[in-house]
């Protein structure tokens, strides 16, 4: 086994906005994680995001970005006439709020295609998806997706998930709930975020999500909580790992830059505890930045401070 796998959806991200003047860039919660793992891995260590492409000129941008940045895209279909999402970030202070363009984009049928969804997932170390990932699927698309996962991880692959419940994206509270513990009873590694938690299952405590989610048979469970401690839960053993304070100008990708050095220390044969101290200081340089994508040698400064 080899390699790290992330599935999801890249949209084109507006953000820093001055006046009318907006900077584009590449950004989607699990190509942000795969960005960390990418800048804190080793330099061989293959990394691929697996979606689908469009074939407009945004596209082929967005394609030149990763391959430039060490990131392929496996089997991933390039479909015809399709294009990526959009979105633009709003900042109040540090805390930023969403709006989106990407019902029509092509990373929504990622996993029309079967066999390309399998050649991307074989012989992965470990493969990543979120929540966010199930919610843009049609409820086909997502049962097929969840079989590829399931196949992926009876031939040897880890399987990380983070929920990320985002409300507008589903239906309703009942679907988001059902697929969401459906790709928990196939993850090895949980990155959930509290706050979600208690607002999809009524959780009361950082501790109460673990145990749900250990009851799920999920071994490896990391509940991160912002600036408050992240609980790292592996086989009844709770450490809590204080966050690390910072200057925050954007809280955009702290989560997924957390997840991303978090699996990139764990790749590299970190303990859960020390993982997530790591993670913790890539997270906290992030939040330094605008937009999501923080430098790759931020981050790598950041995740060498604390050896």
């Amino acid at each position: 086994m080899s390699g790290f796998a992330s599935i999801g959806e890249c949209m084109i991200e507006l953000s820093g906005a001055t006046g009318d003047n907006w900077r584009m860039g590449f950004a989607g919660d699990t190509f942000n994680t795969i960005w960390y793992v990418r800048a804190l891995a080793a330099p061989d260590y293959p990394v691929d995001y697996v979606s689908a492409f469009g074939d407009d000129p945004f596209s082929v941008k967005q394609r030149d970005f990763f391959a430039a940045n060490g990131i392929g895209i496996a089997a991933s279909p390039i479909i015809s006439g399709a294009c990526p999402g959009l979105y633009a970030i709003s900042l109040d202070g540090a805390e930023r709020s969403f709006t989106y363009w990407r019902n029509d984009a092509a990373a929504r049928k990622l996993a029309g295609d079967r066999e390309a969804l399998a050649a991307s997932l074989k012989g992965r170390d470990i493969v990543y998806f979120s929540g966010i990932t199930l919610a843009i699927l049609t409820p086909v698309d997502r049962q097929l997706l969840l079989e590829a996962v399931k196949n992926a991880r009876e031939n040897g692959s880890k399987i990380a998930f983070d929920p990320n419940y985002r409300p507008r994206l589903w239906d309703n509270v009942e679907t988001a709930r059902s697929a969401i513990s459906q790709a928990m009873r196939l993850a090895d590694i949980a990155l959930p975020t509290f706050p979600d938690e208690k607002d999809l299952f009524g959780d009361a405590t950082p501790a109460a999500t673990a145990a749900r989610l250990s009851a799920l048979g999920v071994k490896e469970i990391i509940v991160k909580d912002g600036t408050a401690p992240a609980l790292v839960s592996v086989q009844g053993r709770e450490d809590w790992i204080e966050a690390v304070p910072a200057n925050a100008v954007d809280t955009t990708g702290a989560g997924d830059s957390f997840n991303g050095a978090y699996l990139a220390a764990r790749i590299n044969g970190l303990a859960p505890a020390d993982a997530a101290r790591r993670a913790h200081c890539v997270a906290a340089r992030v939040v330094e930045f605008h937009g999501a994508l923080a430098p790759m040698e931020e981050a790598r400064a950041a995740f060498e401070k604390t050896m």
